[in-house]
Parts: structure tokens; sequence; C-alpha cells
């Protein structure tokens, strides 16, 4: 499979096993799914999440979540929003975009 690469006007064909990635100078490299071409839509599954959440109770005994925290435990994976494909061999270009 090969993935294409755009450099302002001009589309070159990139070798197979390349990353999948777009170049273009005012987006920088954006990651597209191989499988369908989805380059907007993505999402990420923690597997073995452990979520703590401190609560205050009030006078009526209602309560009122102060904070949560989480510790993912197991694996973390990226997939495709469109097709669900498994993206995680791009999950560390994933994290290096996060702001």
């Amino acid at each position: 499979m090969t993935a294409i690469i755009s450099k302002s006007k001009r589309t070159q064909k990139a070798k197979a096993g390349s990353k999948y990635t777009q170049m273009n100078p005012h987006l920088g490299r954006r990651i597209i799914c191989p499988h369908c071409g989805n380059e907007w839509n993505f999402y990420q599954i923690a597997e073995e999440v452990k979520l703590t959440t401190r609560y205050i109770q009030n006078a009526d005994g209602s309560f009122t979540p102060l904070n949560d925290d989480s510790r993912i435990l197991g694996e973390v994976k990226l997939y495709c929003g469109e097709c669900q494909a498994d993206l995680s061999e791009f999950h560390n270009r994933f994290l290096e975009m996060l702001f």
C-alpha cells in the first residue's frame, strides 16, 4: 500500500511502509488512515483505567465532585474515526501533536 505525500501543488507517492503522513507547510505532517483516507476523525481507547473521583457531601445529602484522577494501567490504542481501523502505529505521532 502506498501513501500520497503532497508538497505544495505537486504530489509524490511514498514508498510502501511509510508512515502515511501528509506533508503540508501550513499543516505539518498529518496522519491519514491508509484504509479509508480519513485525516480528520480519530479516537483512542485506553485499557485497564483506574479512575478515582473525590466527592464532598453537601448538607442536603447530595454529593459534589471535587476532582478526578485517572491512571492508565493497560495499553492505549489509536483508531480511525471513520472506518475504525487500528492506527496504533501512529500513536506516538498523535501524542507529539496534542496541545
